[in-house]
């Protein structure tokens, strides 16, 4: 059977690392987004908004996918309407696909919300799990968009006949630009600031996230693991979580990415320090920064998603995540967590994001 993947939201962090891990290996892959990828070499882009049933319709008409990766939703200014809109996207998404009967697979990219809660109630008392986080966790009596998510990808399962696995990264560790939740990059513009300024890389989050373990996800990692559940039998009909299979205390790893960039940290004084207010007046300040530099972004917002990046670092307790499910169905990628940070510092260098 030919693979042919459609890639949603292949504008994004996991979705362009996936779409180049697929064309590496051979598939026949689309990428969907309002304002499609053109930059990923044999991509084919697909122009469409998943808000938009009708024209869904049109712009898949002529697409047989086997596989459907979601990686994408879209920020409300409530959980009720994330659930409300997000919801839609799939399943709108899913309703447009099932004309062809053509899906024998469907992956979805969810994430560590799953265990702690909504943006409105994350990571608060009354919804603390037990860590290591563990996939068999029931799930919250709190309203949460990835929950609508993952019934739609069940019900359309059951109406058409596919297979399913569902993803859960932690945070997302790669490339991107627009993106929502960019930890990585808001990090090195962070501290590309701090350099030019001469201001110290200050620790933005709690004395549980600085001095706790913690983890996260190389978008690399999350690629192959997509492909790796789309297409191994025992892997199919199956919620994983995602991570790169090492954990790190915030205490050591921040000094360490300080020095890569060659600036002076600062770590936790006894009280949190949001980035997003350390940031709130920088948009000029980088604008110069990418001129002088000739960099492909002056737009801070575009690069930096300090309010995100807040939400990572605030937490009250150390977060990791179990990966053993995974390990016991076969899948053994490991990606060591401060390679990846400096994996992505080099890229965004290269790309010319960063000075």
């Amino acid at each position: 059977m030919d693979k042919i993947a459609l890639v949603v939201g292949a504008s994004g962090i996991t979705g362009s690392n996936l779409a180049i891990k697929l064309i590496a290996d051979g598939w026949d892959t689309y990428g969907l987004a309002r304002n499609p990828n053109r930059e990923i070499n044999n991509l084919k882009p697909v122009a469409a908004d998943l808000l938009d049933l009708d024209g869904l319709k049109l712009s898949l008409a002529e697409i047989k996918p086997t596989h459907v990766y979601i990686t994408t939703w879209m920020r409300n200014d409530t959980e009720a309407e994330n659930i409300r809109v997000n919801s839609l996207m799939v399943r709108n998404l899913l309703d447009a696909l099932s004309v062809r009967q053509s899906v024998v697979h469907v992956a979805l990219v969810t994430g560590l919300k799953h265990y702690l809660g909504p943006f409105e109630a994350y990571a608060k008392d009354g919804f603390l799990p037990e860590t290591p986080l563990r996939e068999e966790h029931p799930r919250l009596d709190i309203e949460n968009f990835y929950y609508a998510q993952e019934d739609e990808v069940y019900a359309a399962a059951a109406r058409d006949g596919f297979t399913w696995s569902i993803h859960r990264p932690h945070t997302v560790i790669g490339q991107a630009v627009g993106n929502a939740m960019n930890l990585g990059t808001t990090l090195a513009v962070y501290a590309s600031i701090c350099k030019a300024t001469g201001r110290k890389f200050r620790w933005p989050g709690s004395a549980a996230q600085w001095n706790g373990l913690s983890d996260v996800t190389d978008a690399g990692v999350l690629a192959e693991h997509l492909i790796w559940a789309s297409t191994t039998d025992e892997a199919k009909n199956e919620a994983f979580n995602v991570v790169n299979g090492d954990v790190f205390r915030w205490s050591r790893l921040w000094k360490r990415l300080a020095a890569y960039f060659q600036i002076e940290s600062l770590g936790f004084e006894g009280t949190i320090c949001p980035l997003e207010q350390e940031m709130k007046d920088d948009a000029e300040v980088w604008r110069k920064i990418a001129v002088e530099h000739e960099l492909k972004e002056t737009n801070l917002s575009r690069l930096a998603s300090a309010w995100h990046t807040d939400l990572d670092l605030g937490r009250p307790i150390e977060v990791m995540t179990d990966m053993s499910k995974s390990r016991k169905k076969g899948f053994l990628v490991f990606q060591d967590t401060e390679d990846a940070f400096y994996k992505l510092f080099d890229t965004l260098r290269r790309s010319h994001l960063i000075p």
